[in-house]
């Protein structure tokens, strides 16, 4: 079944017995509304005195729902609590309870009544739970619309969503819907020529030609890490780049996603219960192209990159092993010993790639980089590790208002780069102690190939666990990204959300003495 999302900033009248409606919110936000404003929705169904009674009976734990006409009108109530670290909408909540509801029939209506600060975590919600691919052989062949009403509440009441807010939300769910269908789609049939094809969708619908270097002229140009990883599988691993250069633009931001289309672990092969699922590995890429659709669709007004490291980590005879010295783009030699941490050869490569050729103010890299993530942030908030205290603020609040929650990690190299000491070549590509804050030690491994030196901003961001939920992609960093630069959009809805981030330079500029810890590991 293929389903279309349309977003709308006023009610339509329908009536529930062709059009099943589900009316959601927190319930200070429902009461705050009267039978009038939604009846357009409900009668000749559902009468005043039966959408109040519900509205009073809710008690959420932490959510309720109480149906309104058989199965095809409920009104729902989201958590009334909420913590400092989770985000304000609800957005998973919302995303549980919409997916409850949804399926009745072809013609379905979400009312979310809400303020308009959550507007943009709630759309997105919802995208995340409409999925694009379905492999199943008797999927109908059906097309289903849901159509996402707002109803503002608060400061905004009374007021309605513009047209550019909802083209922005249309945007969005787009990109998040396009990332969750990569991810979704197995390397059979979503390998390294398929990605680039979607990227050359992407590129030829914001009328923008990708950049590609693949297969040995990857090796011939120095990218040691993306060949190497990717040398072994059938199709070649390549290096993409999707370049938005607006007239007027001071600054460029590259964003740098690791595209493992699949990960066997190479030599230092998975488990068979532990390669299950490593579909997944392109998440931070398809997130990032999602995200740069959006991003443009929307207008930005600097000059803004997107770097695809792509390859499939396989086994062949050809495929690196354990001990191998080989160059990366940015220079510098990495012993192999351990081809299963393969994921910051190809980002080290691609931070190197924007830092030299892109001339890069900015530099995130985003990725399903470690299974330590899940246990140092767990299942809903990404990892983060940055050079500049500022923006892991903002992307602190991004996450929170757009509802791709992270969590900031230690930004230490004096005391976790040493891990990565080797005696044959200036690095290895794992660490010596995995219980040595995994997660941090990672995301020094790329920036040692942006250079410790960089003059600019870096973000890492590893979305290993909030990449999927249960079986199913997320389409996690489009609205994240989107927001943490909205202040660069034209929208005012991304304006509104983004938190207030200078691209100047690093705040951890200094040289760092590494030498108490091993005399032969330079930073820079």
């Amino acid at each position: 079944m293929s389903t279309e999302i349309i977003f709308s900033g006023t009610l339509s009248k329908t009536n529930p017995e062709n059009s099943p409606v589900l009316i959601v919110g927190q319930v200070k936000n429902l009461t705050r509304i009267s039978f009038n404003d939604v009846k357009l929705k409900l009668e000749p169904r559902v009468d005043a005195e039966t959408f109040e009674k519900a509205v009073s009976g809710l008690h959420p734990s932490p959510t309720d729902s109480c149906p309104l006409w058989l199965n095809n009108a409920a009104v729902s109530a989201l958590p009334t609590k909420c913590s400092r670290h989770n985000t304000p909408s609800r957005a998973h909540a919302l995303s549980k309870v919409v997916k409850s509801f949804i399926g009745n029939g072809t013609s379905e209506y979400v009312v979310i009544v809400c303020e308009r600060s959550d507007v943009l975590a709630s759309g997105c919600a919802v995208a995340r739970i409409l999925p694009l691919f379905n492999g199943k052989s008797n999927a109908s062949t059906e097309n289903r619309t849901v159509t996402v009403e707002f109803l503002l509440v608060g400061d905004e009441s009374g007021t309605r969503l513009t047209d550019e807010d909802l083209s922005c939300l249309s945007a969005e769910a787009k990109g998040v819907r396009l990332a969750a269908k990569i991810v979704d789609i197995p390397c059979s049939e979503m390998h390294t020529d398929e990605f680039l094809k979607e990227i050359q969708i992407v590129g030829d619908e914001l009328g923008i030609h990708p950049v590609v270097i693949r297969g040995e002229d990857l090796d011939k140009q120095g990218f040691g890490g993306i060949y190497t990883v990717g040398k072994a599988a059938v199709n070649p691993p390549a290096l993409a780049v999707l370049s938005h250069q607006p007239s007027g633009a001071t600054k460029s931001i590259a964003w740098v996603g690791k595209g493992i289309v699949f990960d066997t672990g190479g030599l230092c092969i998975k488990t068979k219960t532990g390669m299950c699922g490593m579909k997944r590995d392109c998440g931070g890429a398809a997130g990032i192209l999602g995200a740069f659709y959006a991003a443009v669709k929307m207008g930005f007004s600097e000059n803004l990159h997107a770097v695809f490291c792509l390859a499939e980590n396989a086994v062949a005879s050809n495929a690196a092993r354990p001990d191998d010295i080989f160059t990366m783009y940015s220079g510098r030699t990495v012993e192999m010993n351990n081809t299963d941490a393969e994921g910051r050869l190809v980002l080290g490569d691609g931070v190197a790639y924007a830092r030299k050729d892109l001339k890069a103010d900015v530099v995130v890299d985003m990725a399903t980089l470690t299974g330590a993530q899940g246990i140092a942030t767990g299942k809903y908030h990404a990892s983060v590790v940055t050079n500049n205290e500022d923006i892991e603020l903002a992307s602190v609040r991004a996450g929170k208002a757009s509802g791709d929650l992270v969590h900031p990690m230690p930004y230490s190299p004096e005391l976790h780069y040493s891990e990565f000491a080797s005696a044959m070549a200036d690095m290895k590509n794992s660490v010596a102690d995995r219980g040595n804050a995994q997660v941090s030690c990672a995301g020094l491994f790329i920036a040692s190939h942006l250079g410790f030196d960089y003059p600019g901003t870096w973000l890492h961001i590893d979305m290993a666990y909030p990449v999927y939920s249960g079986e199913r992609a997320t389409g996690y960093g489009v609205a994240l990204l989107t927001t943490l630069f909205g202040q660069l959009s034209h929208s005012s809805l991304l304006q509104q959300m983004a938190p207030s981030i200078t691209l100047t330079e690093a705040m951890d500029t200094d040289p760092i003495d590494c030498s108490d810890n091993n005399k032969k590991m330079r930073l820079g």
